[in-house]
C-alpha cells in the first residue's frame, strides 16, 4: 500500500473514531440541573409542577441518580434571596437552570449569561428583558412562557363582568415586589379606566398583609376581586382565598389550583404541561442547542375552571356563555 493510501485510511478511521468517541462521552455523562424557585420545597403545586419536568426527563432518558442531579433551591417565598440563592447555582456549574416565575428567572439571568436558563411560567419574557424577542431570544434564556400576561388579565377581568355585570369597583391583589406584577397592575388599571371601572390596588408582600389588605378592600367597597399570578399568592392560596370567602368578594385567579381549592375561577394555561413540555428543551440544550437559536413557546391551550360550590356560597349564578367554555367544573 502507498504511503498516500495509508494516510487516507488513516484520516478516515480517525474521523469515524473521533464522532464515536465524542458520543460516548456524552452518553456517559452526569447532567447538573439547578432549579430556581421562588416559593418552598413543601408547596405542594410546586412539587407537582417540578415532578411533571422530571417524568418528562424520564422519557427522555435522564434518569435522577443515574444520568441526571437535581440542585434545588428555593426562596421559601422571599424574593430579597433569589439572587444569592442564583449565584450559588452558578458556582455548582450546573448545565442548565430551569426556572420557577419571573422573580426566579431575572436573578438567574442577573447571575449568569452563560449557563442555559430554561424558563416555564414566565407571562412575559420580553417584557421582563429575558429575551429580544420570543421567536428570536437572543441570549442564554429561552423555554416556555405561560401566556401573555396584559391579554390574560383582560380576559380575567371580562370573565367576572360577565358573572357580575353591574360590578363597578373591581381589586387588584399584588406582590410590588414580584417582578411581573407591576406591569400587570399598570395593564389591570388600563382595562378598569377603559370600562369605567374603580380599579382599587390591593399590594400584598408579606402572608401577614393579606387580612389587612382585604379590609383596605372591604373600606374601599370593592365588588371583586382579580389575583395576580405572583408565586407567593399561590403559596398563600388558602389564606386568600379563605379571606374572599369571609369577605364574600367574587375572585378570579390565574393558577387553575387556586379554583380547585376554593376559589370562584380560574383562566391559565396548564401549568403541569408546560413543565413536561420544558423537558424536552433541556434534551435540546443537552444535545447542543444554542438557547439563542430556541424560540420561546407560548401555550397551545387555556383553562377555563369554575367552582360551583363557592358560587353557591356568594349567591352567584353563572351564566350559561361563561359555563360554556369551562374546561372543568367542580360541584
Amino acid at each position: 500500500m502507498s504511503n498516500r493510501r495509508k494516510l487516507i485510511v488513516a484520516l478516515g478511521a480517525s474521523a469515524l473514531l473521533t464522532p464515536f468517541g465524542s458520543f460516548a462521552q456524552q452518553q456517559g455523562k452526569v447532567w447538573r440541573i439547578g432549579y430556581l424557585n421562588d416559593g418552598g420545597p413543601s408547596d405542594d403545586s410546586q412539587r407537582r409542577r417540578f415532578d411533571a419536568f422530571k417524568a418528562g426527563m424520564r422519557e427522555l432518558g435522564y434518569v435522577e441518580g443515574k444520568n441526571l442531579v437535581i440542585e434545588q433551591r428555593s426562596a421559601e417565598n422571599d424574593l430579597t434571596r433569589l439572587p444569592a440563592l442564583a449565584a450559588k447555582l452558578v458556582a455548582l456549574k450546573v448545565d442548565l437552570i430551569i426556572i420557577q416565575g419571573t422573580p426566579a428567572a431575572v436573578a438567574a439571568r442577573n447571575a449568569t449569561r452563560d449557563i442555559p436558563i430554561l424558563i416555564t411560567t414566565v407571562s412575559d419574557p420580553v417584557g421582563s428583558g429575558l429575551a429580544a424577542t420570543l421567536s428570536h431570544p437572543g441570549g442564554n434564556v429561552t423555554g416556555l412562557t405561560n401566556g401573555v400576561a396584559s391579554e390574560l388579565y383582560t380576559k380575567r377581568l371580562d370573565l367576572l363582568r360577565q358573572m357580575l355585570p353591574d360590578v363597578d369597583r373591581v381589586g387588584f391583589l399584588y406582590n410590588p415586589n414580584n417582578s411581573g406584577d407591576p406591569p400587570a397592575l399598570k395593564q389591570f388599571e388600563s382595562d378598569c379606566r377603559k370600562l369605567q371601572i374603580k380599579s382599587i390596588p390591593a399590594p400584598v408582600r408579606k402572608k401577614e398583609e393579606i387580612a389587612q389588605a382585604f379590609e383596605m378592600l372591604k373600606r374601599n367597597k370593592a365588588q371583586a376581586l382579580l389575583v395576580s399570578t405572583a408565586g407567593t399568592n399561590n403559596a398563600w392560596r388558602d389564606s386568600i382565598i379563605e379571606a374572599a370567602a369571609r369577605h364574600r368578594l367574587p375572585a378570579a385567579y390565574g393558577v387553575t389550583l387556586m379554583a380547585e381549592s376554593g376559589g370562584l375561577i380560574s383562566y391559565s394555561a396548564n401549568s403541569f404541561e408546560l413543565y413536561k413540555r420544558a423537558a424536552a428543551y433541556a434534551d435540546k440544550i443537552f444535545k447542543g442547542a444554542n438557547p439563542r437559536d430556541l424560540p420561546i413557546e407560548q401555550p397551545i391551550k387555556f383553562e377555563t375552571t369554575i367552582n360551583l360550590k363557592t358560587a353557591k356560597a356568594l349567591g352567584i349564578k353563572i351564566p350559561d356563555v361563561v359555563m360554556l367554555r369551562a374546561d372543568k367544573v367542580i360541584e
